[in-house]
């Protein structure tokens, strides 16, 4: 399969893990070796419930039993894509009760960026500086990483970029600004938490100027900081929140949600002002209604703030210099790239999956699945403690 999967698929990176997997359960995938591998990542914050969640699996069962696709997203009303909807509505903050389907994040993120020029006619966008919003040429466009689009360019015009946490760019959103894209909490620079109220800031300015103010929280989103969506966090509304990820239990969809008002200018003048053949697929939307089911109806959300201080408490380590981010949405930040990246390649070997942030090279992803045990998080924290310790050893020659 190895020879196979370097023939044939393309690859996104020169060195893949290229792990052989032959199964996954619960928090462990399993490679054609039968070697178990403890998954600290989740798919990078997709299994929410873990690996062949049996809630998931059984409304995805029921629905391929029921129909699959019947027509283009948007023209037939179809019974768990409407249920999905309905229950985003009813845990969201007024006035986010309209959710339009689609098929990933970075396609969830094109159609906030539309909805923005739509809802007040104009043209720039906001995003911030070493954001990440998915991969398409809108969503590249808002990368506040010039590294990864120069070979890309030209894209799309009149974006300009702030800094996370600095108010002092508050003053670039005018009344030229449609809108401002931020992560509620940055991902790939770092896992950068909002700090002195930036985000009720970001909002006060908004409604100055008139501009939209779109949330990603496409990774911290369903549950994984203690809420359903990370910025409840902060005691601010969104105008468009983007979500995806996690939304499906392991499945790809991705959503953006607003008011009633907002959403229906899609509609009209053009119509058709974002259309989508497979969002809102029936099995995709049965799994994420049983996704958010499962969230909210058990403690999974109170226990991911209690699983974050028992992380805290074992990741305790002279090159560990800080733990970042909330809930089970966490990075530890070791001294050097060099140090993580040891840290992530001989966990590895030892049956435990970590991995890289985009842009931030002294991170190691902690997002495993909310499901994850106590026992497990000690297991897979000892690992980590001892490979530290082995790599503690070798720079001390």
């Amino acid at each position: 399969m190895i020879e196979d999967f370097f023939k044939y698929q393309a690859q996104t990176s020169p060195y893949p893990l290229a792990l052989e997997v032959a199964y996954a359960k619960g928090s462990y995938i399993y490679d054609t070796s039968g070697n178990p591998y403890l998954d600290f990542v989740a798919g990078v914050s997709a299994c929410t419930l873990g690996h062949q969640p049996k809630r998931v699996n059984d409304a995805i069962k029921k629905q391929l039993d029921t129909y699959s696709h019947v027509m283009v997203y948007g023209e037939y009303a179809q019974h768990p894509a409407t249920e999905l909807c309905k229950l985003l509505a009813e845990n969201l903050p007024y006035p986010l009760t309209k959710t339009y389907l689609v098929n990933s994040g970075t396609e969830a993120i094109e159609g906030a960026l539309k909805l923005a020029r739509r809802i007040t006619g104009r043209s720039q966008l906001i995003s911030c500086h070493n954001a990440y919003h998915g991969n398409t040429m809108g969503s590249m466009s808002v990368m506040g990483f010039e590294e990864r689009k120069q070979v890309f360019r030209p894209l799309i015009p009149d974006v300009d970029f702030i800094t996370f946490n600095n108010e002092a760019d508050l003053e670039k959103i005018t009344t030229k600004t449609a809108g401002i894209l931020l992560e509620t909490i940055q991902g790939g620079a770092g896992f950068i938490e909002p700090h002195n109220d930036f985000l009720k800031k970001v909002r006060q300015r908004c409604d100055e100027v008139g501009a939209i103010m779109i949330l990603d929280e496409i990774q911290p989103g369903f549950g994984r900081t203690g809420k359903l969506f990370g910025f409840q966090n902060y005691d601010v509304i969104p105008d468009v929140v983007v979500m995806g990820k996690g939304m499906g239990g392991g499945m790809p969809v991705g959503a953006f949600t607003a008011s009633e008002k907002m959403m229906d200018l899609l509609s009209h003048d053009p119509k058709l002002g974002h259309i989508t053949t497979f969002g809102g697929h029936p099995v995709i939307a049965a799994a994420c209604l049983a996704t958010l089911q499962e969230v909210i109806e058990t403690n999974l959300m109170a226990e991911a703030l209690e699983k974050e201080q028992l992380f805290r408490s074992l990741l305790v380590h002279p090159l560990i210099k800080e733990i970042r981010g909330r809930g089970l949405m966490l990075a530890a930040m070791t001294e050097s790239a060099d140090v993580t990246n040891e840290v992530i390649l001989r966990c590895h070997k030892r049956g435990l999956i970590l991995f890289w942030l985009l842009f931030e090279g002294c991170a190691i992803r902690i997002t495993p699945p909310l499901t994850l045990s106590n026992e497990e998080i000690e297991k897979g924290c000892g690992i980590v403690i001892e490979v530290l310790n082995e790599i503690e050893k070798e720079l001390q020659k």
